[in-house]
């Protein structure tokens, strides 16, 4: 999707073709609106189509006419009923008279500068536009990180008494999330230093605390996602050990109650033999109360085994 913003009278529109000072964003484009836009700008063809590739990196490019940076932005992916977070390459693109943005999705970090709530966003002052990107960028992935936490906070209460792998598995996906975060955070860092001596990239006066606090949010997000990697990490172990616990201890519950059983079966065993009454007849089989006597002693004997399993070192 090709749509074209300008800033006009200080407010945002959206417009059918490009002018000085506008922005073009690619969404999922096509090939003919990435054509149209080789066209129309002069880029390289696959400079337009480098961030389509996910296993894009964060970089500065510079080309003659245009500068390209890319970072890695988050993003949100539903399956099986859950929201997975991961990352993706969003290429900003610095021309002359142009800023293009192009990403493989609609991305909500580019939401606000279309609808005009962004303050102080124009879309002819480029440089600052840039760091808006990135400082919303950051807002995003602590936004992100927090729900992760929450999320991590509830799955926690579950594991207590869990007994599959599923939990398990979640906060693998969960840690797994973090370390892309953590990785794509630092590279984004690289990106901006790289920015800041940039000759290309103009700065205003005014930009140097958005410049500040771009940098400040971005390694606050580096370090939460560290520190819940970390807290993951140990989860992981802690809850696996939970799990292998509980199992045991379900286990340990039908070894006393197989036991138990087996008490009553061995007994009914031996007197349904075909033994003669007598001498060498089985004990009781010649009397009338023989079979309620037989029954008393079995329930009798099962109980004391129960007894004696439940307080047993070997059973707890």
């Amino acid at each position: 999707m090709l749509r074209m913003f300008s800033t006009i009278n200080g407010q945002m529109e959206q417009i059918d073709e490009p002018c000085e000072g506008a922005w073009l964003s690619l969404a999922d484009p096509t090939d003919v609106e990435l054509a149209t836009v080789c066209q129309k700008t002069g880029i390289d063809l696959a400079d337009l189509r480098a961030p389509l590739d996910d296993e894009e990196r964060s970089r500065v490019d510079v080309e003659d006419g245009y500068t390209m940076i890319i970072v890695d932005i988050p993003t949100v992916e539903s399956r099986g009923g859950r929201d997975w977070y991961e990352t993706i390459p969003l290429s900003i693109i610095l021309t002359k008279d142009l800023i293009i943005t192009v990403c493989m999705q609609d991305t909500p970090v580019l939401h606000p500068f279309m609808e005009g709530t962004i303050r102080g966003f124009n879309t002819a002052m480029r440089s600052r536009f840039i760091l808006q990107i990135l400082y919303r960028n950051a807002t995003m992935y602590l936004r992100y990180l927090r729900i992760i936490d929450r999320e991590t906070d509830k799955l926690e209460l579950r594991l207590r008494s869990a007994m599959q792998n599923r939990e398990i598995m979640i906060l693998l996906e969960m840690s797994k999330t973090l370390v892309y975060f953590a990785t794509s955070l630092k590279s984004n860092e690289i990106v901006m230093e790289k920015l800041t001596t940039l000759p290309r990239f103009k700065q205003y006066a005014e930009d140097e605390d958005l410049l500040e606090d771009v940098i400040i949010e971005n390694k606050q997000a580096i370090e939460m996602a560290n520190i819940y990697s970390g807290v993951l990490a140990n989860m992981t172990d802690a809850f696996a050990s939970i799990v292998s616990n509980n199992l045991s201890n379900v286990m340990r519950i039908f070894t006393i109650i197989s036991i138990t059983l087996s008490v009553p079966t061995l007994i009914f065993s031996m007197y349904g033999m075909n033994f003669q009454a007598g001498m060498y007849g089985m004990p009781l089989s010649g009397s009338p109360w023989g079979f309620v006597i037989v029954i008393a002693i079995a329930v009798l004997v099962s109980v004391l085994v129960s007894w004696f399993l439940t307080r047993s070192r070997l059973f707890k």
